[in-house]
Formats: C-alpha cells, sequence, structure tokens
C-alpha cells in the first residue's frame, strides 16, 4: 500500500511521518513515535485504554485514522506532565493506588484531565459519567474516585496558593 506524509502535533511538537491511509493513530503513536502510553487494550473501541486528546477532546486512538487527526492538537499521557512534574492527577493516582496494573490508567488520566480542565468541581456522579467509557479489570474503581477527589483539593489548593 502506498505511505503518504502526514504531519502530527503531538505533545506540542511537530512530526511528519510516512504512512500507509489505513494506519490508525494508535499505532502512529506506539510505532513511529514510540508514545507507548496509551495502550491497545481491546480492538473494538470498548476500553478506553488508548483514550487520548485530539483538539482537547478525550478521543479513542484504536477507531481513528492518523491522518485525519492532521492540524489538530494531540495530547497523550506523555504530555500531561506539567514543568516536567506529575500533573496533580497523576500523583494523586499514585498516592491513592488508583493504578493497580496501570494498564488502562493512561487513558482514565487523558479523561479525567478533560473533564477537570471542564468542570472543575463534578460530583461523583458526573465523574462516574465521565469514566464510563473507560473500563478497568483490577481496581474496583473507589482508588480513583478517592485519586480524583485528591487531585480536585490539590488543584484548588495550587489555585488559592497562586493568588
Amino acid at each position: 500500500m502506498k505511505k503518504e506524509l502526514i504531519s502530527l502535533r503531538v505533545n506540542g511538537r511537530t512530526h511528519e511521518l510516512a504512512v500507509e491511509p489505513s494506519k490508525l493513530l494508535l499505532d502512529a503513536l506506539r510505532e513511529d513515535l514510540r508514545l507507548t502510553g496509551s495502550k491497545r487494550g481491546c480492538d473494538d473501541s470498548s476500553c478506553g485504554a488508548c483514550t487520548v486528546q485530539v483538539g482537547g477532546i478525550p478521543m479513542l486512538a484504536c477507531t481513528l485514522l492518523a491522518a485525519s487527526c492532521q492540524e489538530q492538537e494531540i495530547t497523550t499521557v506523555e504530555g500531561v506532565s506539567e514543568h516536567g512534574s506529575l500533573a496533580a492527577i497523576q500523583k494523586a493516582y499514585g498516592d491513592w493506588g488508583g493504578a493497580q496494573c496501570g494498564f488502562c490508567t493512561p487513558g482514565f488520566i487523558m479523561t479525567v484531565k478533560y473533564l477537570l480542565a471542564n468542570n472543575p468541581h463534578p460530583t461523583e456522579t458526573e465523574i462516574k459519567q465521565a469514566l464510563s467509557g473507560n473500563l478497568c479489570r483490577c481496581t474496583g474503581y473507589n482508588q480513583m474516585y478517592e485519586a480524583i477527589k485528591s487531585a480536585i483539593e490539590a488543584e484548588q489548593q495550587g489555585l488559592a496558593a497562586s493568588k
């Protein structure tokens, strides 16, 4: 199959890639750019392990063609850290044991980042609804919910301290 040259902007950097028209964004990220945080968990878009943000919106990288993402800002879990330090949600996941095996964690982190950017004070129901497209087979979710609440508190304390 003939390859085409595409340009992807990932985590603030532009990358030129020669890809087959049928190449999925997940494969371009993992194979071509060696950004392996996003995982292939199901191959049918039901688990959310491959969630990235495209144009600021959580999307499943296993269902998107890489070429369709040109001219969009793509953020992967590798691009979530802030100034070389873990983002509040990443730190909270570690502190609260929100990641058991860690396989689903990148997808959850990307979904939570979107939720908190658009709703800094979500209710538990809103958190559960936002995460309904992500599947974890290890935790039972309680540690994740506690981690999210902790990240919200940390973000609020950080904002208060900066004023």
